[in-house]
């Protein structure tokens, strides 16, 4: 295995778990404030176009195949 290919893994595996670790903290959030159904959706929602923002940018890079 490369060096390169070992980051490559290594930056999805990283990012992947920092988001699953953000809708966590999230999900524990809305819990803890008691914000019901709707207090939890509009937390992931409005929290959530951050990381929508991220996939969207990376997926268009890569698409567009400017991060060469």
């Amino acid at each position: 295995m490369s060096f390169e290919l070992f980051e490559e893994y290594s930056l999805i595996l990283g990012i992947g778990g920092l988001i699953l670790f953000m809708m966590f903290i999230v999900w524990n959030l809305a819990k803890e404030s008691k914000a019901g159904r709707f207090g939890t959706f509009i937390l992931f929602t409005a929290l959530g176009l951050g990381l929508l923002g991220f996939v969207v940018k990376t997926v268009l890079v890569e698409v567009m195949g400017l991060g060469q």
